[in-house]
């Protein structure tokens, strides 16, 4: 049995979706409150177990799992309740680390590229202590997920007791279904689809850096299928243990993104650009870029999926059809 903690929200459903049609056996661990449309992602999966956060020490205590996928955290760049996201990103992080550790069960955990910070340190996932301390996380969220990277390299440099298989994920610009509860923290794609079908004009920021032209801020998006095919490898794959990077190695632009969204409706680019906030405009990032080497020398070798071909498969196959969801 896999539990995904985190297994009702994006990433995390389409992790539950790929192991369950794979014929594996699943529980999730996940909240899901009043008026929470978390649900839906859920819909068409069959579960062995859906385990509420309050319960999740007690469930865990004398099972035996095939591998703990922690997907689960507050996710939102913008939260500022520094006590909630410590506890849901570090120390609940912390204690299925402790229990993976003393129960000798893989554990593969989501760390996320806002720990880069503004990018002037590159995006290579370079795990040395070293590097690692180099980085300047910008917001709460990015800096809960960087002190649990730091905390588990420290036990791995002094030869510490760790999991027979760790692995940590660092996310870039993931798109696809089932992101839809997310709100302002949903993809562009996502969140302007219903009114370009509308007939509406998508609004992309306006650039406020010399040499940038307008919409031509970059970020390495990576379709889910492809962020989850990388997850699956790693699980599969024994020997390898690290922090990796999981993005494409590309960056593209807001505008590509809009004008392949037009393309696979099979209408002409309807763009208005409009300017950044004010209060934005110093900590905004123009360009992000995976470094991928590392997964390819760890024998990663599948390719990712070009952005105007994902960006068809999302349009026509899931946010224009009739049923939404994986």
């Amino acid at each position: 049995m896999f539990l995904v903690t985190g297994g009702a929200g994006f990433i995390g459903s389409n992790v539950v979706a790929s192991l369950e049609q794979a014929g594996q056996t699943v529980a999730v661990n996940d909240l899901l409150g009043p008026g929470d449309p978390k649900w839906h992602n859920l819909a068409k999966r069959r579960l062995a177990d859906l385990v509420p956060p309050a319960a999740l020490v007690q469930w865990l205590a004398g099972r035996k799992l095939d591998a703990v996928i922690h997907m689960g955290a507050i996710s939102d760049t913008t939260a500022s309740d520094g006590e909630l996201v410590m506890e849901n990103n570090f120390h609940l992080s912390m204690r299925l680390l402790d229990w993976c550790t003393q129960t000798r069960t893989p554990f593969i955990y989501a760390s996320s590229a806002a720990t880069y910070g503004d990018g002037t340190q590159g995006f290579v996932d370079d795990a040395t202590p070293a590097a690692l301390r180099a980085l300047k996380p910008m917001n709460l969220y990015g800096w809960s997920k960087h002190l649990f990277d730091l905390a588990l390299i420290d036990r791995f440099v002094k030869k510490q007791p760790l999991p027979p298989r760790w692995v940590g994920l660092k996310f870039f610009n993931v798109y696809g279904p089932n992101e839809y509860h997310k709100g302002h923290m949903a993809s562009v794609l996502a969140k302007v689809f219903a009114g370009a079908k509308a007939g509406q004009p998508v609004r992309l920021f306006k650039s406020h850096k010399e040499g940038i032209a307008d919409g031509e801020q970059r970020r390495d998006f990576i379709y889910v299928d492809d962020a989850v095919a990388v997850m699956r490898w790693l699980l599969e794959t024994s020997a390898v243990n690290g922090i990796f990077n999981v993005g494409t190695g590309k960056a593209e632009s807001f505008r590509d993104m809009i004008v392949a969204m037009f393309k696979a409706l099979g209408r002409a680019p309807n763009i208005e650009y409009v300017d950044m906030p004010e209060n934005i405009r110093g900590q905004y990032q123009y360009f992000t870029q995976a470094s991928v080497e590392n997964l390819r020398r760890a024998g990663y070798n599948a390719g990712f999926t070009p952005l105007e071909s994902a960006v068809r498969q999302y349009v026509t196959g899931y946010l224009d059809g009739a049923d939404r969801y994986r």
